[in-house]
């Protein structure tokens, strides 16, 4: 989608809220736990992953114990064409993602991959999320080590085995190159603008929906960017 189309989505959403019920475009789905996990380490981890408008992927690991930061950018793609503008016109090999950086003490990899498919994104559209149509929006995961990269290979074996989505899987798995910010007015935009019609259609139900299904990992209080360096 061209820059900021995203406007024109959140008139037509605030329409439709007359219309029907708040719902979010993506419908949470209840998924087993992984059967394979990361091993325990120390020292924080660094998880990045791409499903859809990073506004609201942000959003929800902000909300998730254990994650000391979550920052919206790029990755997939070279650093000449990491910003909002170039990206946006599908053609610079990125995808939105987010950076997650967080204590596996508190929260596992594989926890972070189950909320990752259940409540963040609908892992079955294929170059689109929702609303949002275009390969900048597809379904990743950008490991950062080889563990990593069996957890998730292993975990979505295992949803595809045990038939979770009524469509097949679609989510790519590779190795991280690179992650770069995203400009600074996209950080913490879930929390800025939580009455933005497009947030509140696409992904504060999102962010209900982690607080319905995984009550043992949200956290009320946001874990925001606001003072980290954000630069691009």
């Amino acid at each position: 989608m061209k820059p900021f189309s995203r406007l024109a989505i959140a008139a037509a959403a605030a329409a439709l809220a007359f219309a029907a019920p708040l719902k979010a475009a993506e419908e949470a789905v209840v998924i087993p736990a992984p059967s394979v996990e990361a091993s325990a380490s120390d020292g924080l981890q660094t998880a990045v992953l791409a499903g859809g408008c990073f506004w609201g992927v942000q959003g929800v690991f902000q909300h998730t114990a254990g994650v000391v930061s979550a920052i919206s950018g790029y990755a997939g793609g070279t650093k000449a064409t990491a910003d909002y503008r170039t990206v946006s016109s599908g053609t610079t090999g990125h995808a939105e993602s987010v950076e997650v950086k967080y204590d596996p003490k508190k929260i596992t990899y594989g926890k972070l991959l189950q909320i990752f498919f259940s409540v963040v994104h609908d892992p079955t559209q294929l170059n689109r999320q929702g609303p949002d149509v275009g390969t900048q929006y597809r379904s990743a995961i950008f490991t950062t080590t080889d563990e990593q990269k069996k957890v998730a290979e292993a975990y979505i074996a295992q949803l595809e085995a045990a038939k979770s989505y009524r469509k097949p899987i679609v989510t790519k798995v590779s190795a991280l190159q690179a992650f770069y910010p995203a400009e600074a007015y996209h950080q913490d935009y879930l929390t800025l603008h939580p009455y933005q019609p497009y947030i509140a259609f696409n992904d504060i139900p999102k962010v209900e929906n982690l607080k319905k299904l995984f009550a043992a990992d949200y956290i009320e209080k946001p874990t925001l960017v606001n003072a980290s360096k954000v630069t691009n």
